[in-house]
């Protein structure tokens, strides 16, 4: 028999238990899900990310429309439930719908707390705690001015992400230092400093009495001491209060919250709570690890097992502005207490152990939280610390003396120990995850999200694959981007996007490079990620490029170089042919070599005659066909329906549209592409970086094949009826690869590490977000589609000498 649950509130807690439910159940249930916002389930962890631009609204989506329709949820996105009818067992939508329920689902979350200070209803006054909030402070603009009133995690959050958009920030709280209740003042004074170092004002000790206003609008912060703070946006982010104005109405037993047992029913054994809306046993719950346990949960008491929901000792564990933090247990001074304290102000590492009887109480780490996991063990256990005393702090991987196996700690964990703070992952469920056959992180992440968000439990996982595996585990972290640094590829493109880095002496001063100017290796790798993240902002260093494309040519074995003129889809004209053909007999050029990608190549150019070959043949309206970069080199066509009697589409058209598109964008490697008029494939479509096989319905798109080293057939992206949908699917795509590649990275070897069904959700699935990357691709070919050649025409001849290069690179 079908039953009937309603579901009010579309938020994480209840979120994941829809998805418990539909996992383990047996029974068909028809799900009608209420939610005030108008939207579904996203990760609202994640929304300060959105803020700083590190992620989109769509990268923090958990349950989008194809998820709810899969498991035939109504969704009632925008519309609140206005009235329960317990004696009906009914629900009644604002618009005056009446819906019967067996089971209701009570998921109505918590409110921003908003101080009654005198104007704290003009506009321009708001909360932290949606998404609309969120989009309210990105309309903020450089130069603008905003006060926030609250010094803990969100008011902190909210601060640094405004700051990074060139907002003037000011933090007004009215506690002696920051985030007290998770911090000591030592650990609470350095994020303070990191904090006014990237420019936002703090101010600690500071009560607020009025928010002053004109013409019903914010105009500044009144403090009680006189101070007045201009501002053109008042942000509140003092706390939260559960949402059970609906229960309360329904007469409900409401305390602080909805009261639940330890099966998450209320006081009406038909209706359920979870959230942020609960009481349990006389708490109320902020963090997402106890409500993902309160979730699971009401899955097994809906499907009428018996479980129990067990408050347990909780930790926190939080990124905030880039720094690491951790608390856990009680770190107040007291009589029979003592302190362990590390401190090493150079790397700006603070962390402090309260011990009582041989006991770890309380820890407050600061800047580096990589042992935090075994710490809290400590706690929760009372375990009796005398034997390792003189090396507690220092973590688990030297106690007693000697370096024990990083794994070791790892090991000791027990099973329901929280490894992922930000998705309520615990131990055993990554350890099943790996047993399943999740074999590194990127499968780890995909299957348990653990490590997926904020990334500071990504040491954690790495460890338990290494424990789990044993020697099947071949390690899977990246190596080091080189000497200069110890972070990865994947880690200095994430600083760079998520601390606005905009030039290299900032990657090297703010990650803490080794070198003053790096070297040969890292420096290619810094420029393209550079460029590529922030195009308008930041001047692309030629000196940071490999030989072949400082001299816009490709250098050969005897000193020479080769000069490839663009042929647009493998097309040319005879007045082209005759440019060339005059050039090479000009410049004497020994080897005149049609290529595989439908190309004339002109070897054995001197250098001193670059400049002058490149204008002659710009005189004939050739431009740079880009043998040499690290970007598009060829898209190579058939004659396609208009000559080929097997031809189903305009196959050199397409080509050439796409080629005109694509050139000029920096990749991080070269990209080929080719069209196909028919299944037939004469371009050789299917082994390129990109390949498109016109039949009589459309275009089959395929990505990530190859034909070097490697040879691979493309992988199947999707099929589209038109060229718009074809040209602006392989935009989204080239820009996806742009944005999250590893330079040096051909595409097939990156689809083969974020997989191509992450990559078909990006760039088929989500128009939105295939949309903006089409935008953002167009923003950047408006900085680079310029052709070098014809920049660098006038220059002297004698500055293309031959010069001590990066790297030798082989001709196409």
């Amino acid at each position: 028999m079908v039953k009937k649950l309603v579901v009010i509130g579309a938020g994480m807690a209840s979120g994941r238990a829809l998805e418990t439910l539909f996992k383990e159940t047996s029974e068909d249930w028809d799900v009608t899900l209420f939610n005030a916002e108008p939207r579904g389930n996203y990760d609202r962890i994640m929304l300060s990310p959105v803020l700083a631009g590190d992620k989109t609204y769509q990268d923090i989506v958990i349950h989008d429309d194809a998820w709810y329709a899969e498991h035939g949820v109504t969704c009632r996105f925008g519309e609140k439930v206005a009235e329960i009818n317990r004696e009906t067992k009914q629900v009644m939508a604002e618009n005056g719908d009446v819906l019967d329920y067996d089971k209701l689902l009570i998921g109505t979350g918590s409110n921003p707390f908003m101080i009654p200070l005198p104007g704290h209803d003009l506009e321009g006054v708001i909360a932290y705690r949606d998404l609309e909030d969120t989009e309210r402070m990105m309309s903020m603009q450089p130069g603008q001015k905003v006060v926030v009133i609250g010094g803990g995690l969100l008011g902190l959050e909210a601060a640094a992400g405004m700051a990074a958009r060139g907002v003037e920030v000011t933090v007004v709280h009215i506690m002696g230092h920051l985030m007290e209740r998770q911090l000591d003042e030592a650990a609470g004074y350095l994020l303070r400093k990191a904090l006014v170092d990237k420019g936002i004002t703090v101010m600690c000790s500071a009560n607020s009495k009025e928010i002053l206003g004109e013409n019903g609008k914010v105009k500044a912060l009144l403090l009680d001491d006189g101070t007045e703070l201009p501002c053109d946006l008042l942000c509140m982010a003092v706390g939260i209060r559960p949402n059970v104005a609906l229960a309360k109405e329904a007469g409900l037993a409401v305390g602080r919250g909805i009261h639940v047992d330890d099966q998450m029913v209320t006081s009406d054994p038909d209706i359920l709570a979870v959230g942020e809306c609960v009481e349990h046993d006389g708490q109320v719950f902020g963090l997402v690890a106890p409500l993902y346990d309160q979730a699971k949960i009401v899955a097994k008491t809906l499907q009428g097992e018996e479980a129990a929901f067990v408050q347990k000792s909780l930790s926190t564990k939080l990124k905030v502005t880039g720094c690491d933090l951790f608390s856990a247990g009680d770190f107040a001074d007291g009589e029979g207490r003592e302190d362990i304290v590390f401190r090493d102000p150079a790397r700006g590492v603070y962390k402090r152990l309260v011990i009582e009887e041989n006991k770890v109480v309380g820890a407050v780490f600061y800047g580096d939280t990589s042992d935090s996991s075994w710490f809290f063990g400590l706690i929760k256990d009372g375990t009796d610390i005398a034997e390792m005393r003189e090396t507690l702090i220092f973590g688990p991987n030297f106690q007693g003396g000697e370096p024990l196996d990083p794994t070791a700690a790892v090991a000791a964990l027990p099973p329901d120990a929280e490894i992922c703070g930000c998705n309520g992952v615990c131990k055993s469920e990554i350890v099943e995850a790996i047993e399943a056959g999740a074999g590194d992180l990127g499968a780890v992440r995909a299957t348990t999200k653990a490590s997926a968000s904020c990334g500071t439990c990504t040491g954690l996982v790495e460890q338990l694959l290494a424990f789990t595996l044993g020697d099947a585990f071949d390690g899977s972290k990246e190596a080091a981007i080189c000497g200069c640094s110890d972070l990865t590829h994947m880690d200095v493109r994430r600083l760079i996007k998520s601390q606005e880095l905009k030039s290299q002496q900032a990657v090297w001063q703010e990650l803490g490079w080794k070198t003053k100017d790096g070297c040969h290796v890292c420096r290619p790798a810094v420029n393209y990620y550079l460029l590529a993240d922030w195009p308008v902002e930041y001047e692309d260093d030629p000196q940071s490029r490999f030989i072949n494309e400082r001299k816009h040519a490709n250098i050969q074995k005897d000193g020479t170089y080769s000069v490839v003129p663009r042929m647009w889809g493998g097309m040319t004209t005879p007045d082209e042919l005759r440019a060339i053909a005059d050039a090479a007999d000009k410049y004497s050029v020994p080897t005149v070599h049609v290529t595989g990608g439908q190309r004339i190549d002109l070897l054995g150019v001197k250098g001193e005659d670059l400049p002058a070959i490149w204008a002659d043949l710009n005189k004939a309206g050739m431009v740079s066909g880009h043998a040499y970069a690290k970007g598009l080199r060829t898209v190579k066509t058939c004659v396609g329906k208009d000559h080929c009697r097997f031809g189903t589409q305009d196959s050199t058209g397409l080509g050439i549209q796409l080629e005109k598109k694509l050139w000029g964008s920096w990749t991080p490697h070269k990209v080929k592409l080719a069209v196909s008029g028919c299944p037939r494939n004469c371009a050789e479509a299917t082994c390129k970086d990109i390949g498109v096989v016109c039949v009589d319905s459309g275009y089959q798109i395929g990505v990530a094949g190859a034909a070097g080293m490697d040879v691979k057939e493309t992988e199947r992206l999707a099929d589209v009826a038109t060229e718009e949908e074809a040209m602006e699917m392989i935009q989204a795509f080239m820009q996806l690869y742009r944005e999250n590649a590893k330079y040096l990275d051909r595409p097939y070897k990156w689809v083969a590490k974020v997989g191509l069904d992450w990559v078909k959700e990006q760039v088929v699935d989500d128009l939105e977000t295939r949309k903006a990357l089409v935008e953002r691709f167009a923003l950047s070919q408006s900085v680079y589609q310029k052709d070098p050649w014809a920049q660098h025409v006038e220059e002297k001849a004698e500055s293309y000498q031959p010069i001590a290069n990066l790297t030798l690179e082989a001709a196409e």
